[in-house]
């Protein structure tokens, strides 16, 4: 693996660092095989692939953990993906899914799969910035309704991650910048950059961002990700600092379409205590992805959204 200098990662790093997941698909089958595997092949799996390796008992929650913070401990001095990291928490977490996963239980997919959550998702007795210095030493006493969920579908918490401050347009921050590990010298886009950073470069299996007006959906579509803003009042915002109350939304950011709709599955539902969210039966989302899609039909607006669009870039777009 090319090591990264102290200023920038490059493509042919990057590249070189994300290669492992080739190895993913021909992973070994036995116990005693899966604990010789470097933490770069861990850490390179799909959120499912993980999932159902800690469901057959093939690698541990701790095992997957391990891998993602030392991920984090040699890229993040680069990358500037987090801005806390919670390394100790996630591991006693780590340990309570295993010992849960030997005793027979098991929570759904998300069960002691490391992720981690955009800084403006609160979080009780860990700090939530909003990558501001006005919340510098901000400490929620509740976790937000949408990090009760995880937990209670047993994900294993990493830490906080960098953003535009108070989930703004602009890419300001409190903090260093992330960087777009693909291209140092390029925008990350905004607001959850660390999301889309930390996801892409393999320090997490999936992460949450929120999107407002393209929060998640462009940096995941500047970083090579699956972002996704679910329709609004499906997945609570009680316990997220508003950036614009009534177009807010959280959704998650992961490495394929599948994990996508893994993540959505847990967090989506109606929050009597968040009157923006709606009482109605949530689908199951990783069944609905084998919908065919012959009947489907994608509306696009073209007053105004369009009435500006560049004629270069017309017919990219209606071809698309």
């Amino acid at each position: 693996m090319s090591h990264l200098s102290q200023s920038a990662l490059s493509r042919r790093d990057f590249l070189a660092l994300t290669g492992a997941s080739v190895a993913a698909a021909a992973f070994p089958q036995t116990a005693s095989a899966q604990a010789q595997l470097p933490a770069a092949e861990l850490t390179s799996l799909t959120l499912k692939q993980a999932s159902d390796l800690i469901k057959s008992k093939k690698v541990t929650s701790l095992d997957l953990t391990r891998a993602c913070l030392d991920r984090i401990d040699k890229y993040e001095p680069v990358l500037n993906a987090f801005i806390t990291v919670t390394a100790e928490k996630a591991l006693a977490q780590a340990r309570e899914m295993d010992a849960e996963t030997a005793k027979g239980k098991r929570r759904g997919p998300l069960h002691g799969i490391p992720i981690a959550l955009k800084d403006n998702i609160d979080t009780a007795g860990i700090r939530t910035t909003a990558a501001s210095l006005l919340f510098a030493e901000r400490i929620p006493i509740e976790d937000a309704e949408v990090l009760r969920k995880l937990k209670s579908a047993g994900a294993v918490i990493l830490g906080k991650l960098n953003m535009a401050i108070f989930a703004g347009s602009t890419l300001s921050t409190y903090y260093k910048p992330a960087i777009n590990p693909w291209a140092p010298d390029r925008t990350t886009a905004g607001s959850s950059t660390g999301s889309a950073v930390a996801v892409i470069s393999e320090m997490c299996f999936g992460a949450l961002g929120t999107d407002t007006r393209g929060s998640i959906r462009g940096p995941a579509g500047v970083c090579g990700l699956v972002g996704l803003k679910p329709t609004y009042g499906r997945v609570s915002n009680r316990g997220v600092i508003p950036y614009i109350w009534s177009l807010d939304t959280v959704g998650p950011m992961t490495r394929t379409v599948e994990d996508a709709a893994i993540m959505l599955q847990a967090i989506a539902g109606y929050d009597v205590a968040d009157p923006s969210t709606v009482n109605q039966p949530v689908p199951d989302y990783v069944s609905g992805m084998k919908r065919a899609v012959k009947s489907l039909r994608i509306g696009t607006p073209s007053v105004p959204y369009f009435n500006d669009l560049s004629e270069e870039f017309r017919p990219a777009v209606h071809e698309a």
